[in-house]
């Protein structure tokens, strides 16, 4: 059965939700505070490409794109919200089926609302939907070692480190090595009781 595409998702705190066209106001205040703290995080934009932090008609073709992802069962993009505000996004992407059964996660965070664990909670919330709901075998989250805060999110979860993937990515214009971290449906298995106890449950 189809997932349902407009479905928000939820955890303790946070609803994952995808963004839509009246989220632009959001979605520019949020990144243009963010500047400095986000993009040397993120692949250069290329020449010439509009940006969608303050072109509304980008971020609404960036809107499109995303749901045709989910339409085409390729990619899940999510804002995660906290009492309806908006402070980050977690994705589920390059999501490939046959003998894979794997997708991608990539995530950011306003930094006024970095270290409170929304992050982890709301990987917690997206694993649970990738495994249970989507039914994949496998996620990846790639981080450049030097990325702290990205990497104390997979730490306080438990994620398996796999090893160091030399130049994976490039990242502000340049090739950066990533640290590969991985759970299969599996692990998941072994280990929802305990996430879902320490992250979505209520306290």
């Amino acid at each position: 059965m189809p997932v349902d595409a407009s479905a928000p998702l939820f955890g303790r705190r946070v609803m994952l939700r995808q963004l839509v066209l009246s989220d632009f106001a959001a979605w520019r205040e949020v990144r243009t505070r963010n500047v400095d703290w986000l993009v040397k995080w993120e692949p250069q934009r290329l020449s010439g490409q509009p940006d969608s932090t303050q072109d509304r008609d980008a971020f609404a073709i960036r809107c499109s794109a995303r749901q045709r992802e989910r339409q085409l069962g390729t990619g899940y993009g999510f804002g995660v919200f906290v009492d309806g505000a908006l402070c980050g996004e977690i994705n589920l992407s390059s999501v490939q089926r046959g003998p894979f059964q794997s997708a991608y996660v990539g995530y950011w965070i306003d930094e006024k609302w970095a270290g409170q664990g929304l992050m982890p909670e709301s990987l917690v919330v997206l694993a649970r939907f990738a495994f249970e709901d989507l039914h994949l075998h496998r996620i990846q989250i790639s981080i450049i070692p030097r990325n702290g805060a990205s990497r104390r999110v997979v730490a306080k979860l438990g994620i398996r480190d796999e090893g160091t993937a030399e130049r994976y990515l490039e990242i502000d214009g340049q090739w950066e090595d990533h640290v590969r971290y991985a759970m299969t449906s599996e692990e998941w298995a072994q280990r929802r009781d305990e996430l879902e106890s320490a992250w979505l449950s209520a306290r």
